[in-house]
C-alpha cells in the first residue's frame, strides 16, 4: 500500500521561504511521477508542480514559476518542493502525488499547511 507523508509546512512572511518534503513507502517510486498539489480555502485543488520518474522533466504553475523548484532523491523515495519568494496567496494546503502507470493522480499524502502571512 503506497503511503506519503509530508512534511516542512508552516508559517512563514511574505519573501519567505520553506521547503517541503513527502516521504514514499509501499511502491516501488523511482518508476512513478511525482506532484505538488495545492487547495486554498474554497478554491478547488491544483497542480503546482511535476516531476517524470527520473527527475529530467520538470512542469510548474505559472503562478509559480521561478520561484518553485520541484525535485526528487530516488536513493531516499523523496521528493521535495522547495519555495522562494512566498506570497500570500501562496497560502494552502499542499499535497503530494503520486502517478500510476499511465501518469495519471493516484495517491495522495495527508496534506500539510503553508500560511504565509506578516
Amino acid at each position: 500500500q503506497v503511503q506519503l507523508v509530508e512534511s516542512g509546512g508552516g508559517l512563514v512572511q511574505p519573501g519567505g521561504s520553506l521547503r517541503l518534503s513527502c516521504a514514499a513507502s509501499g511502491s516501488i517510486f523511482s518508476i512513478f511521477g511525482m506532484g505538488w498539489y495545492r487547495q486554498a480555502p474554497g478554491k478547488q485543488r491544483e497542480l503546482v508542480a511535476r516531476i517524470s520518474s527520473g527527475g529530467a522533466i520538470t512542469n510548474y504553475a505559472d503562478s509559480v514559476k521561478g520561484r518553485f523548484t520541484i525535485s526528487r532523491d530516488n536513493a531516499k523515495n523523496t521528493v521535495y518542493l522547495q519555495m522562494n519568494s512566498l506570497k500570500p496567496e501562496d497560502t494552502a494546503v499542499y499535497y503530494c502525488n503520486q502517478e500510476d502507470s499511465l501518469r495519471r493522480p493516484a495517491y495522495w499524502g495527508q496534506g500539510t499547511q503553508v500560511t504565509v502571512s506578516s
